[in-house]
């Protein structure tokens, strides 16, 4: 099915509007993209407000205000670096409209002398006399309600002006045209939203502050609209792929009895839950495709051994892929020793293993001599070949992309997916990013683990901290000090660390260690390693520790500059602590100089370490984008959802969207055929091929 005729008009080239030429369509692509509906998408971010029209000798200064004038007198300058004056008046007084460098043939005939003219702009004042300074608008006495209006402001980048967009956009909103209507009619009633065309042209034409801010009714229409396209094309795909490709893993009793028993601790009742979520599925003939959720320390690792089991105990092949080889020889080195208690052979997969020794890994590999394969992206490269690969689980997601995860999994014959993240995401954000996907969360901490005291440390007292660690590392306790977040900069991240690392060494000796994201793997693994068996008292680090690293005897997070930080990030940094006995402290650094919002985000780390009220509030302070970092996060850009303010529609999308998959999975109804007309308009394509191979 090709897309809907009624759209094309949108999706023509923003240069067949008058006055885009080759220079002007370039600048609007950087802006918001090539085509007519990129520019109707992009909505306005502030306003200009017309309507004020007093009288001359009412008017205020510095506001912006429309005037019906009688043009009395041109006044050239005398010298050109004198500006034009046009004296004008009404009959409460007299105004001067001033420019300068005009052409005079121009401004005379914008202006003839004894007739009426409406003029709008920003007034001032000068030795009593009003001013008003090159005019925005100039026009004729019919035109005044044309004029006196809201004039929404749109974003710019160099080269395009206020004006120029402005009319661009005046020039494209006549091509929307009118579409079926996809929204089901109670939601519709329900929260009285107009149709998606009347929508569209409301909040092209703001009438104040609430239209920018996503409130109003057709704000909210046009968020739910992109929201609901999003979630059903996650559904779209997700049904398609998991439908008609069964194949089961049921629990083996034994097998997992033997594993609860060498366990050296007990299951947290999350846990407890999750594995059983995770075994319903894997017994289904449907393909898995479950999220784990779980805060710093809340025992993922071991709920993905409990699903590898469902998969080997039949056969089959377990990868467990991670972001970094830190990670993966950590996971692998911890969850050894359970496989080899319950007789599973485990293998481990980087970019590190070259010529020889990787051909040996690869032939196990392929032999299926290797029961649970541990490794990095290397796992998915193409001379990578498993037996029988049944279960990929992908650990922290957000940093690989949505193709990666889709690229292990194809290494089997519909292999199940498990993915874990030790980031804490607000529900909405996980609906976003993983809508495809079934969410278990793990909101409970093992038995034992102590509160991490927290405490916000000015940084002018930066020298008592590090007096301060002395005494800690004389009682044998080891210590993380993270460097500032420069701008995206790596190369001053790497600067502040190696200048941080050479003051500590002079104060406190050589036992100080240095890793950031520019050395090579096994530089950075034999730092780890010494810093893990004591052997160096500090790691001096970039957020290259941010995720997964285990050294229970660390019990000090100092992070520096910590207002430079995110909140979820804070969070997963001070999570490298409090993993042993011993009671452990994370001092946040700050800069007097920190703004309102910095404080805030410091004195919500202080007073709570449950990571999902930490993510809800990240969200709100920072947005969607920030708080995953969008790039690698896979979370969709919204054009017109603003998922801090439209984070409830999310939840009535997805309800939606399920239950359309459930009654119309080929979207043949009347509904469905107005459903598909939504998917072409939000550039879901993917999702609609399904629906013609379906």
């Amino acid at each position: 099915m090709a897309r809907p005729f009624a759209l094309d008009p949108l999706f023509t080239s923003i240069k067949t509007l008058p006055g885009v030429g080759p220079r002007l369509l370039d600048l609007y692509e950087k802006l918001c993209g090539p085509a007519v509906i990129d520019l109707v998408f992009s909505m306005p971010t502030n306003l200009i407000d017309r309507r004020y029209s007093p009288k001359i000798n009412e008017l205020e200064r510095e506001r912006i205000a429309t005037l019906t004038i009688k043009v009395d007198q041109h006044i050239p300058g005398n010298t050109r670096s004198q500006p034009y004056r046009v004296r004008c008046s009404d009959d409460g007084g007299v105004i001067d409209l001033i420019f300068f460098h005009p052409r005079r043939d121009w401004l005379e005939k914008q202006l003839p002398v004894g007739e009426t003219r409406i003029v709008s702009g920003r007034v001032e004042f000068y030795q009593g006399v009003a001013q008003m300074a090159h005019p925005d608008a100039i026009g004729l006495p019919h035109q005044f309600d044309e004029i006196a209006t809201v004039e929404p402001v749109y974003p710019l980048t160099a080269g395009l002006t206020h004006k120029r967009v402005l009319t661009t956009v005046r020039h494209a909103l006549p091509r929307i045209p009118h579409l079926p209507e996809w929204i089901d009619p109670t939601l519709l009633k329900q929260r009285q939203w107009p149709d998606w065309k009347t929508a569209l042209l409301q909040a092209h034409s703001p009438k104040d502050f609430d239209n920018l801010e996503g409130i109003t009714a057709d704000r909210q229409r046009l968020a739910y609209d992109e929201l609901l396209a999003s979630q059903l094309s996650l559904r779209l795909v997700r049904h398609y792929q998991t439908r008609a490709q069964g194949r089961s893993f049921p629990v083996d009793p034994q097998l997992k009895q033997k594993l609860i028993t060498a366990l050296p601790f007990t299951l947290t009742g999350a846990q407890e839950r999750s594995i059983t979520e995770i075994e319903g599925d894997m017994a289904s003939t449907d393909r898995m495709l479950r999220l784990i959720q779980g805060d710093v320390g809340s025992g993922k690792t071991v709920v993905g051994l409990f699903a590898m089991l469902n998969a080997v105990s039949t056969g089959a092949q377990a990868a467990f892929m991670a972001p970094t080889e830190i990670l993966a020889r950590q996971h692998a080195a911890n969850l050894e020793p359970l496989c080899t208690a319950i007789g599973l052979k485990t293998l481990i997969l980087t970019g590190r293993d070259k010529g020889k020794p990787r051909q040996a890994l690869l032939s196990k590999i392929e032999s299926g001599e290797a029961d649970i394969i541990f490794g990095t992206h290397a796992l998915f490269q193409d001379d990578v070949h498993f037996k029988d690969l049944g279960l990929a689980i992908i650990d922290e997601q957000h940093r690989f992309g949505v193709h990666q995860r889709l690229k292990l999994s194809e290494k089997g014959e519909h292999a199940d997916i498990l993915v874990m993240t030790a980031t804490p995401i607000p529900r909405t954000l996980t609906l976003a990013a993983y809508g495809d996907m079934e969410v278990s969360r793990l909101d409970e901490k093992p038995a034992g683990r102590k509160p991490i005291d927290t405490r916000l440390v000015s940084i002018d007292r930066i020298e008592d901290v590090i007096g301060g660690l002395k005494r800690k590392i004389d009682s044998g306790e080891r210590i993380y000090w993270v460097c500032p977040l420069v701008e995206e900069s790596e190369k001053l991240d790497l600067a502040a660390a190696e200048e941080r690392f050479r003051i500590l060494q002079d104060y406190l000796g050589p036992r100080v260690g240095l890793v950031h994201g520019r050395m090579k793997g096994a530089e950075k693994d034999d730092i780890m390693t010494r810093f893990k068996n004591g052997e160096l008292d500090i790691l001096v680090a970039t957020t290259v520790i941010e995720v997964g690293v285990d050294v229970p005897e660390a019990t000090v997070m100092v992070i520096e500059h910590a207002e430079r930080f995110g909140l979820s990030q804070l969070h997963q940094l001070r999570g490298r602590v409090g993993r042993g006995a011993q009671a452990s402290t994370c001092l946040l650094l700050f800069s007097a100089k920190s703004g309102e919002t910095a404080r805030k985000r410091l004195t919500t780390i202080r007073d709570t370490e449950d990571g999902f009220v930490i993510a809800e509030e990240d969200l709100k302070i920072r947005g969607a984008g920030e708080v995953l970092g969008t790039r690698q996060s896979g979370l969709p850009k919204f054009r017109l959802a603003e998922l801090s303010i439209h984070g409830d529609l999310m939840q009535v999308a997805q309800n939606d969207a399920r239950l359309i998959i459930q009654n119309d999975p080929q979207l043949k109804s009347e509904r469905g055929e107005a459903l598909r007309t939504l998917l072409y308009l939000f550039r879901k394509e993917n999702a609609v091929k399904y629906l013609r191979s379906g």
